[in-house]
């Protein structure tokens, strides 16, 4: 459903069909999604927040949907902030969101916080409320973006951008039960939450730090139906062994190139399943949703009159870079990112390189991680994609390493399955692999270097980490 501008989550949650059994729930706390329109988790203090800048900071995510729902429509700006945040960010965070109140159960803001700015406990549950506090104020959502090594930006969003994207077509069964890699803190975690809680159907939240097994164990037990993560966050599912524990109808990717290795993965472990793999960011919000089960995506896509266009949607490549407009991109940068987001014609840089080969485009790589080899350049994810064809391989990294001749090389290391971790089979792997590299890519791809590891680490974001900090 599109809301209009003056319509609050709390008001589109009421609207929802609901049930007893429609139920919000992490690793410690379930509740039913009935008792959130007449129940509060801040203790009376709703009405001293009208019209503030409120930034909601809590180690679990419940008490964070709990506060969002609470508080749309009645505070001013409402910053999520992700566990993860460097505490030394805080300071210019605090000051550059005009923060005047802190929602927290988080140590790291139990320092000295700057003038003015007061804290408020999050309890995580639910208490009577007497009446409901009107909610007709069009409150800021402010996101902060993944994948910086600096301090993020802050992206201004509002409901209506954020829930324009669920006119996509993407209808669920009634009382659906989706859940997420994503720590909903993210654009890609927030989208599946609006999904699951505008459309009436129930939401299990993934915890901090929890292990992939015990989330998908809990996601088993509590009859997921529809899940989404990033390619890596899928990699590791598979590679964990468990990935059976959950029967989905519905896996969707976001946030990464999603390559055939890891769309026929998924296929082969959930032949049931519809595999989507959508395109989204922070800035331009959600694009497309591709389910064809092939990498990339239909050139057709790009026509003034396609389906996008029917959804005010509109993409072109300039200098082979993918370009996007539409009413679901966010407002701005928030403080002293407030940097320009789109071009004169409206237009979002998504930074993402994409190739037309054929009736397809394919991404193959961001344009500010490309290696440079004696002044040729490489996409690392061009040849991750060529890397993670070998069946026996899980995952890959391709990276530069420093050559006094080129300036760089480039190097990969793989997480094999067990059944290849052998040394003998590896050695006669690695072979096979840069073989095939050399019949696919041109020489200045290939790897120099191939190594097993062990793993891979994963960011916060649930994208495969590209430093070794």
């Amino acid at each position: 459903m599109q809301p209009s501008s003056r319509r609050s989550l709390w008001s589109l949650l009421s609207s929802a069909e609901s049930a007893s059994k429609r139920i919000i729930g992490d690793d410690r706390t379930t509740l039913r999604v009935r008792d959130l329109d007449d129940r509060t988790s801040l203790g009376g203090k709703l009405a001293e927040l009208r019209g503030l800048s409120v930034m909601i900071a809590t180690v679990r995510q419940l008490p964070t949907v709990l506060a969002l729902v609470e508080l749309d429509g009645v505070a001013r700006r409402l910053v999520l902030c992700t566990p993860d945040l460097s505490a030394e960010h805080i300071p210019a965070i605090l000051a550059g969101a005009e923060i005047d109140v802190l929602i927290t159960d988080d140590a790291r803001f139990r320092t000295e916080l700057p003038r003015g700015v007061s804290i408020v406990a999050s309890q995580g549950q639910l208490d009577a409320i007497s009446a409901p506090t009107d909610r007709d104020t069009n409150t800021e959502w402010v996101l902060f973006t993944s994948g910086t090594l600096g301090r993020p930006k802050m992206v201004s969003h509002n409901l209506a951008s954020l829930a324009g994207p669920l006119q996509d077509g993407l209808t669920a069964r009634q009382f659906a039960v989706w859940s997420t890699f994503y720590d909903v803190r993210r654009y890609g975690g927030l989208q599946i939450m609006l999904r699951a809680l505008i459309g009436g159907g129930s939401m299990i939240l993934s915890s901090h730090n929890e292990s992939v097994a015990a989330f998908l164990a809990r996601a088993g037990q509590a009859g997921v139906t529809h899940i989404s993560g990033t390619p890596s966050h899928w990699r590791r599912a598979l590679i964990s062994g468990v990935a059976t524990r959950i029967a989905p109808d519905y896996v969707r990717l976001s946030g990464e190139i999603a390559d055939q290795a890891i769309l026929d993965a998924l296929r082969h472990t959930y032949p049931r399943a519809k595999i989507a793999h959508a395109f989204a960011s922070t800035e331009g919000g959600v694009v497309f949703d591709v389910q064809d089960n092939l990498a990339g995506f239909p050139a057709s896509l790009m026509e003034p009159g396609g389906p996008l266009a029917r959804l005010g949607i509109s993409m072109i490549v300039r200098d082979s870079i993918l370009q996007i407009r539409s009413s679901r991109i966010a407002s701005g940068y928030v403080g002293i990112d407030a940097a320009r987001l789109h071009d004169a014609q409206g237009y979002v840089d998504t930074g993402d390189v994409v190739e037309l080969r054929g009736d397809r485009y394919h991404f193959v790589g961001r344009k500010e991680g490309i290696i440079n080899v004696g002044g040729n350049k490489v996409h690392p994810e061009e040849v991750e994609a060529v890397i993670n064809r070998n069946p026996l391989v899980r995952m890959s990294r391709v990276y530069a390493r420093k050559s006094p001749i080129t300036g760089a090389i480039v190097t990969a290391d793989v997480v094999l399955k067990e059944s290849a971790s052998s040394r003998v089979c590896f050695e006669q792997m690695r072979e096979q692999i840069l073989d095939t590299c050399r019949r696919v890519l041109p020489s200045h791809k290939v790897p120099v270097t191939l190594r097993a590891v062990e793993s891979l680490r994963i960011t916060s974001s649930g994208k495969l980490a590209r430093t070794d900090a």
